[in-house]
């Protein structure tokens, strides 16, 4: 029991750390005040999706075949 909650435990903190990793810097203002608007007019440039998460979706459907055959063949 306690190797499946370190394997989950490394899991998520490996795909938490990848949101980190690829995060948007800030613009260094502390949030006080101001008009609300962003400083130069218009938005700012979105955040590209990061495109390794194709690779993730595929690695995690065959960790899941994977596991069912393995569990397949043991009962």
């Amino acid at each position: 029991m306690k190797n499946i909650l370190k394997f989950y435990f490394v899991a998520l903190f490996l795909l938490a750390s990848d949101f980190v990793a690829f995060a948007q810097p800030g613009d260094g203002d502390d949030g006080g005040g101001g008009d609300g608007g962003v400083e130069g007019g218009g938005d700012p440039q979105p955040a590209p999706i990061d495109s390794r998460l194709i690779l993730l979706l595929v690695l995690g459907v065959l960790f899941v075949f994977y596991t069912y055959r393995k569990h397949k063949r043991a009962v």
